[in-house]
């Protein structure tokens, strides 16, 4: 009997995942390059479980039910390309091939393309939740073709997390959808790990917190309405092991230096390309750059001084403060995540649900939190919301905090501590609610400069000034091309 589902690449994710779809009642056959990969899966974790193993791409094709639906886990970028080449001659019309792992969307875009115009149907996939998402229900981000969605819908919807309002996957839209969207979450995930990180820096170097105390103020703080996520409450398990070896906690053994695998980058690349302000995103990836400058830092700290980390204040209502700062920021980045899927959906044509993005991170995601909820019924209400610091549920809370919030990087400025992704955010925040911004002196630069033109607040329409030869002249309409 041929087997429903195929999994090319047993590393940790592509094995957890085919795992998880057996458990869900559909036969799975596996390939791997190699074949000692292949038999240790079998012989381990696939014993007595309805799983084929093959051995050559002919066999694993061989062995599915039509249509193929093979899901590839192999590194991203040539090697995706590389295995559809070779599945390609493969495979009969209407085959569909899922790309899970984390593609850039221009490379699914551009696979998309061609294999639908080859008569087969492509899913780019984006997938959250690291190894135990996969294995016991991740978020699911798939984007293509529909109708393939559609023949996987049983699937997915059995294998991916599932939450009060149903499984956390949905089709995202056509073509990079799934992976766009899929890099945004990332690019989130980067923005909220920047600021619990200086949240920490701030209650261990400001007010001294010890391992044993930064546990208990961040397990009470995932107990809250606004911050219950599985980032706080990873935060607050790590604070409490301790390093066999030097019997310190072990969190303060490890290397400063914070790798990443470039979707932050691209998140804040594409951004950029088409306009939308992500400054808190922008920040947390260049605090990882930072600091991978340890050698460099290290030597710096010797020659560059700063102010003594002394707080004389009470910790207590200070930690609070750090509480709203941390959520007030957290809603800033989120908002420009958001922004970013908003303007993305129009110039990239996808149609995206943003009340439907939010509700499959609610499971499974590495950003799952129980402030989502609110994010889905503000774009349910309001599909058309600009921006989501302007929905009910977040608008007053930001007002009601908003100075605790300038407290608190006002003393991190004071003390020494940098704190890029709160300050990233509040400048966010400040900028977005003032209705005049100093650029009206950056587009006289640009015109005294380059003839660029401005615009006027009085009459519409493009002008230019002489500004070196400005004496008794009123400036005229420019000739717009």
């Amino acid at each position: 009997m041929a087997q429903s589902f195929g999994v090319i690449g047993l590393a940790v994710m592509g094995e957890n995942l085919a795992l998880n779809v057996e458990r869900n009642g559909f036969p799975v056959a596996v390939y791997n390059r190699s074949r000692e990969k292949t038999d240790t899966f079998m012989a381990t974790r696939a014993q007595g479980k309805n799983f084929v193993a093959a051995y050559t791409l002919e066999e694993f094709v061989a062995a599915l039910e039509r249509p193929r639906k093979i899901l590839i886990m192999v590194k991203a970028g040539a090697p995706v390309d590389a295995m559809i080449e070779q599945l390609k001659p493969l495979l009969d019309e209407g085959d569909i091939l899922i790309d899970g792992g984390n593609s850039l969307f221009t490379d699914t875009q551009r696979r998309a393309a061609d294999l639908e115009s080859a008569k087969f149907t492509f899913i780019g996939m984006g997938v959250s939740g690291g190894e135990e998402g996969a294995l016991n229900g991740p978020s699911l981000m798939p984007g293509g073709t529909q109708q393939a969605y559609h023949h996987l819908e049983p699937i997915l919807t059995k294998i991916a997390a599932q939450v009060d309002d149903g499984p956390c996957v949905t089709y995202i839209g056509p073509g990079g959808a799934g992976h766009y969207v899929k890099m945004v979450h990332n690019g989130i995930e980067y923005g909220d790990m920047q600021l619990i990180a200086e949240a920490y820096d701030l209650l261990r170097n400001v007010l001294g917190l010890n391992a044993q105390r930064l546990h208990e103020v961040f397990a009470e703080w995932n107990t809250t309405d606004e911050l219950n996520s599985y980032l706080i409450e990873i935060t607050a398990d790590i604070f409490k092991v301790i390093d066999p070896e030097t019997g310190k906690p072990l969190v303060d053994m490890i290397m400063d230096a914070a790798g990443q695998k470039g979707t932050g980058r691209w998140t804040v690349t594409d951004a950029l390309e088409i306009g939308v302000a992500i400054p808190t995103i922008i920040a947390a990836v260049t605090a990882r750059i930072m600091s991978s400058y340890k050698q460099e830092r290290v030597a710096a700290s010797k020659q560059l001084t700063g102010p003594s980390a002394n707080f004389d204040g009470d910790t207590q209502e200070f930690i609070t403060k750090v509480r709203d700062a941390l959520y007030c920021s957290k809603m800033c980045s989120y908002a420009q995540g958001m922004a970013l899927l908003s303007k993305a959906s129009e110039v990239y044509g996808f149609n995206l649900n943003l009340g439907e993005c939010a509700r499959i991170w609610k499971g499974g995601c590495i950003i799952r939190a129980g402030f989502l909820n609110k994010i889905k019924h503000a774009f349910d209400e309001n599909p058309g919301l600009p921006n989501l610091l302007l929905a009910p549920e977040f608008k007053q809370t930001i007002l009601d905090r908003q100075m605790a919030w300038r407290e608190v990087v006002a003393v991190a400025a004071t003390v020494g501590i940098p704190v890029p992704a709160f300050s990233a955010s509040l400048d966010y925040f400040d900028s977005y609610r003032r209705d005049r911004l100093p650029q009206n002196l950056t587009q006289a630069q640009r015109d005294y400069f380059g003839a660029h033109t401005y615009e006027r607040v009085d009459k519409p329409g493009a002008y230019h000034t002489d500004w070196v030869n400005i004496a008794d002249q009123t400036p005229e309409p420019a000739m717009v091309k």
